[in-house]
C-alpha cells in the first residue's frame, strides 16, 4: 500500500477532519473516495469554474462605476418588479 503525504493549513485539516468525522469516515477514506471519484470521471469529480464576476471585465466595469460614484456621475435605473 502507498502512503500519499500531503500538506494543508492546520485550520483547513481541522475543518475538514470535522466533516469527515460527521459523516463517518476519517481523513483516508475521505482522499480514496475523492481519487476514486476523479479516476472514475477521468477529471475532478465536481465542476472547477473561476465565478464569472470576478473577471477581468467584470472587475473593470465595476471599479468604472464606483469611479462614477465617486464623482457624481450615477445613472438612475427603474426598478425590476417581480
Amino acid at each position: 500500500m502507498a502512503q500519499v503525504n500531503i500538506r494543508v493549513d492546520d485550520d483547513l485539516k481541522q475543518k475538514a477532519d470535522d466533516l469527515f468525522n460527521e459523516l463517518g469516515i476519517n481523513m483516508t477514506t475521505a482522499f480514496t473516495i475523492f481519487i476514486k471519484a476523479a479516476i472514475r470521471q477521468n477529471g475532478m469529480p465536481f465542476d472547477l469554474n473561476i465565478d464569472p464576476f470576478y473577471s477581468n471585465s467584470n472587475m473593470k466595469v465595476l471599479l468604472e462605476s464606483i469611479h462614477d460614484a465617486d464623482v457624481g456621475r450615477l445613472t438612475e435605473h427603474e426598478l425590476i418588479e417581480i
